[in-house]
Parts: C-alpha cells; structure tokens; sequence
C-alpha cells in the first residue's frame, strides 16, 4: 500500500470507515467520500471534522465518483443501485469492500492483533492501543470507536491511530463473515454469543480465525470460547472465575465509576493492582484480555497495570454525560443482549432506579433476537425500572417491519417488566422528564445512530431547565 492512491468512502462517516479513511490519510493517501448522514444534516460537527482534516466531501448523489483512477470503498452491502456505486461502474473507478481494504492493511503489517468476540471488542482494542502507546510501542489501530485517551481538541473522532512500528490492532467483525479474511499474529476472542448469524456459523468462523494465528487468547468465563480452550492448548487463558487460567482478577471491588481488583500471572507469579476507570466486572474481564495481549508484544504486567489505571474508556461505553438534579445520564451503545446484560448488570449493583431508552439497531436484528432481547430486559430490570422505546433506527431501504418495538415491550411487559413503546424519540424524551426523579439513572442505549449521543446530551440540558440546542 505504498502507492498513493486516491481513495473515496461511501458512507464516511460510519463507525467503521471513518478510522479506516483516517488511517488512510494520515499514511499519505487522499482521501474524499460521502455519507447518508450529511445529506441528512445529522452528526455535523463529525463532518466539519472530516473537512478540516483536509478530506473533501459530497453529497450521496455519485457526484464524487469521476474518475477511474479513484478507488471506491464501500461496504458489501452497498447495492449497485446506490449513486455513488453506479457511478463508480460508470467511469470504471475500482471497487473495494471496507472488510477487504482493512483486511489487507491488517495483514500486511509484520505484527498484527485481531480483537474479535461478539461484545467487547472496541473497549479491548482501546485497552490494548492505550496500553501499547503508553509503553512506546507505537501502534497502528483500528477501532470501531472513539478512544477517550486519545481524543484532543484536533483529533475529536479519535477511533484510529497511526504508528511507525509494525503493530497493528484492529476490531475484526464477525457480523458480515469478513472475520474469514483476517490472519493474525495474535487473536484475542472475548466470547460468542448470539448476534447476526447463527451460533453454528459464528463458532466456524471464530475457530478458523483462532487456527491461523501464532497466538491465541480465549476468556475460560464465555462457554463458547471455554470450549476452545480443548482446541487450542497452547492458548492464552483469562477468567475472573477459573482458576486454571493463565491469568486471573481477584479482589474485585466494584464501585458506581470504577472498578478495582488485581491481576495475576499464574504462571510466572507476577501480580498487580488496577483500579479501572471504566465500571463492572465485564470491564476487568477486558482488561484481561488486553493485558495477555499486550504481553505477547514485550509489556510487562507492571506497565500494563500502570497503563491501565490511566484508560478513560471508549466513548458511548457507559459513558457518564453528567448529573443534575441527582439523575445521572448514562450514554451507552448497548444493543444486543450481552451488551445490554453487562451495562444493566453494572447500573443496578448500586441503589437507584433504572430509566432506560433503548433504540433498537434494526428491524432485522429486532425480527432475529425478539425472544432473546425480552429475556435480557425482564431477567436484568428491577420491578421499579422503567424501559422507553421508540421503533427500530432506520435510514432507508427495504426492510420486514413485521416486528417492532410495539411488539417487543409487549413480550417483556408479559415477562413481568415495565416496558413501553412509544412513537419516537421526542416521545421518549419527554416521557423521561416526567419520570425522572433524584437517584434515577437513564441509560440511552443503541447502535448505529451517532445521535443517540445527541440525545442523551440534550437530557442532560433538559433536566438542568435549560431550553436544548
């Protein structure tokens, strides 16, 4: 990839090209794209970024697709009929699927870390990136969010990094299969559980992942990636519960913000104490995994604990946006079960009631997970919390509206929980205001919408009695 070429991003500004375009850049290439959210007038302050990094933006309309010698990368799912695709078969511009474009720089690179598992990855990459850095190993990453370490008043959209040293960690996605693409070095696998696909085509795909790595690192607490562990024996183990692993957190003392335990090494002895900025027992679980990574590249576990102490989280990860008035605004990108469950789990550790607006990512996800997202709602809601929800985000497209949130809150009301379907989410807002009361927090969680952001800031104003932006 020494050849500049000149690239440009359908769909810039989505969660996994923005980094992959920033990467890009920052190694020389132009850089120009477009996106549905711009023409839409969402996320501005994302795009005037964008523009002042020096990347030139259009509308999604195929004006920017002119010349065959630009390089068009879009996501598979992008169909022929999109402007910019039509386009770019039009003038004869190459096509490239952002799984292939990152999978190639991935591979290419002497030292590469894959962080797969269906929860956790961004938080993990983060870990490991801020870990690397902190230990001067200076690291190319790739994450699918914004990493609050190293977000300045130049770099707002801080979910990529650039090195100079071989080392390369990206999130690797298993949702669309493109996991098949990746060979790593190292491969860390958190857990498997239910998402996009069926549990038979996620355990394929995670195994082949695991088989073309030097390394393996597999959590012994998830039963998927335990049962690997047969599979892999020269794996390196993590768990909070089984002793057999390699490395091991004990002494786990949670707190409404934070978390603190300590590490062990069990196989050479060596032990550190962490307290994380970033709550919950998932968290520690993640910091383990980043940890056995981080040491397969020469970190002592000393300079990991160290790094640790100092990592501010990855943005929409439980992310506080603030309290007034005794209730605190929780951003969080929850959106499928486990997610959900370990955000849920943490909250509710610790008095208070719980005022959730869950967006759902899809009428599909939605249609698949129904019988699994009511069980996590009703199994990890308290009798007093209160669960908001407008209808599935949609951008465009065809899609099976057979099922919504109407149908969803039903199933959970059923299960004993209080859940209501609303029209929308000013509808949600306002319901919120009225609920609200000292002690509450509101969780605002979903995916594939950077507004929610928005959203949960503009609680935060409301509650102050301030009129919103």
């Amino acid at each position: 990839m020494t050849h500049l070429t000149r690239y440009f991003f359908c769909g810039i500004g989505g969660s996994g090209m923005l980094p992959l375009a920033l990467i890009l850049l920052d190694q020389g290439h132009t850089i120009e794209g477009s996106d549905r959210s711009l023409d839409q007038g969402r996320t501005p302050a994302k795009f005037d970024y964008l523009r002042s990094r020096g990347i030139r933006l259009f509308p999604q309309d195929g004006s920017g697709v002119t010349s065959a010698e630009q390089v068009v990368v879009a996501s598979a799912a992008v169909e022929d009929t999109v402007p910019d695709i039509a386009s770019a078969i039009r003038v004869g511009a190459k096509r490239m699927s952002r799984a292939d474009m990152l999978s190639a720089l991935f591979n290419a690179s002497p030292f590469a870390i894959g962080v797969a598992g269906t929860s956790g990855k961004s938080t993990v990459t983060g870990m490991i990136a801020w870990i690397l850095h902190r230990a001067g190993k200076r690291p190319t990453v790739m994450n699918g969010a914004v990493m609050k370490n190293f977000r300045t008043a130049e770099a707002l959209f801080s979910s990529s990094l650039v090195g100079t040293s071989g080392l390369f960690v990206s999130e690797v996605d298993e949702s669309d299969g493109s996991i098949a693409a990746y060979n790593p070095r190292v491969a860390v696998l958190m857990n498997i559980s239910l998402d996009h696909k069926t549990m038979d085509e996620l355990r394929a795909l995670f195994s082949g992942f695991a088989a073309r790595a030097e390394a393996v690192v597999l959590n012994l607490d998830n039963d998927e990636t335990a049962r690997m562990a047969a599979d892999f024996p020269e794996a390196i183990t993590y768990s909070l519960e089984n002793p057999a692993a390699r490395y091991v957190a004990r002494e786990i003392v949670p707190a409404p913000t934070s978390i603190s335990f300590s590490v062990y090494n069990q196989k050479s002895g060596a032990s550190a104490a962490i307290r994380l900025a970033t709550p919950g027992r998932h968290n520690v679980s993640n910091a383990l995994a980043a940890i056995a990574a981080a040491m397969t590249c020469g970190v002592t576990l000393a300079e990991a604990a160290e790094a640790l102490g100092a990592f501010t989280g990855i943005a929409r990860r439980f992310d506080i946006v603030g309290t007034e008035g005794g209730v605190t605004v929780i951003d969080d990108f929850g959106h499928n079960p486990d997610k959900i469950a370990a955000t849920l789990r943490t909250v509710n550790q610790f008095p208070g009631r719980v005022l959730v607006m869950f967006q759902p990512h899809g009428f599909g996800p939605l249609k698949k997970m129904r019988r699994e997202f009511a069980e996590c709602f009703a199994g990890n809601l308290d009798a007093e919390d209160v669960l908001l929800m407008p209808e599935p985000a949609y951008f465009g497209g065809t899609v099976d509206r057979a099922v919504g949130s109407q149908e969803l809150a039903a199933d959970i009301t059923a299960l004993g929980r209080t859940a209501e379907a609303l029209p929308d989410r000013p509808a949600c807002a306002a319901r919120l205001l009225e609920l609200a009361r000292p002690g509450d927090r509101i969780l605002v969680m979903g995916a594939r919408d950077d507004t929610l952001t928005v959203f949960a800031q503009e609680l935060l104003t409301r509650l102050r009695g301030e009129k919103s932006p």
